[in-house]
């Protein structure tokens, strides 16, 4: 698959964009997805990788975050209207791995003072590093606002057992050009983490929740040729 031009991807989240809140608008504010379909990597024998990087703009404000605290970060968390847990909330699962794991399913990440992470494997077992969702640190001396933002913006890239992956890299109420910008730097960073590069895309999509994968929003070989290197992508180009 050829790199793909920032035009060609402005005009396909515009489509998206006006399809989601003028043709076909929902009641629910809709997840922009980027599809990715890989070629010529065979998992079980190539490196398996796996990386985050935080996009500009948060792409799923309504993301449920759960601070796992000492007393200082419950009261900011409970200042904030953020759910939280103590130590002996979480004492209180019992390493029950079934617990454990409707804990780790009911948020979609977690966030724990830096004076009690180092407890959390104790306490929870690999349940919430098995989820993929091990918590991020934070001390007393950040700011928990700005802490909870860079989570909800951060996105990861982890290639398993399949050539496919979903990540949410945007939302209907964003602007063309946030989305645009969120979207350019997340194909770049996975192309960044591919053994052979851009050899390895088979197929890029953008979807909308509820919106179809049309040919509008897909790119391959005979559709975009190499047009310009999207990692000299300035935002408004």
């Amino acid at each position: 698959m050829s790199k793909i031009s920032v035009a060609g991807v402005r005009q396909h989240c515009t489509d998206l964009l006006e399809y989601s809140t003028e043709t076909k608008k929902r009641n629910f504010l809709e997840t922009v997805e980027l599809q990715i379909g890989l070629k010529n990597y065979d998992p079980q024998r190539d490196k398996r990788f796996s990386g985050t990087i935080r996009l500009p703009t948060i792409p799923r404000p309504n993301m449920s975050v759960c601070i796992l605290g000492d007393q200082h970060d419950i009261d900011r968390a409970k200042h904030g209207g953020v759910d939280s847990m103590s130590s002996d909330d979480l004492k209180k699962l019992n390493k029950n791995k079934k617990l454990i794991k409707k804990l780790a399913r009911k948020y979609d990440a977690f966030v724990a003072s830096d004076t009690l992470i180092k407890q959390i494997p104790r306490l929870l077992g690999p349940g919430l590093s098995k989820a993929g969702k091990f918590p991020t640190p934070v001390s007393h001396a950040d700011d928990l606002t700005g802490k909870l933002n860079e989570v909800k913006s951060t996105i990861k890239f982890q290639l398993k057992k399949v050539l496919c992956m979903g990540i949410a890299v945007g939302n209907v109420g964003m602007t063309s050009e946030e989305l645009v910008a969120n979207i350019m730097l997340a194909i770049n960073y996975l192309v960044s983490l591919l053994k052979k590069g851009w050899q390895n895309v088979g197929s890029l999509t953008i979807k909308a929740t509820m919106g179809p994968p049309t040919a509008s929003s897909r790119w391959d070989n005979e559709m975009w040729r190499l047009l310009l290197a999207f990692h000299s992508y300035i935002p408004g180009a």
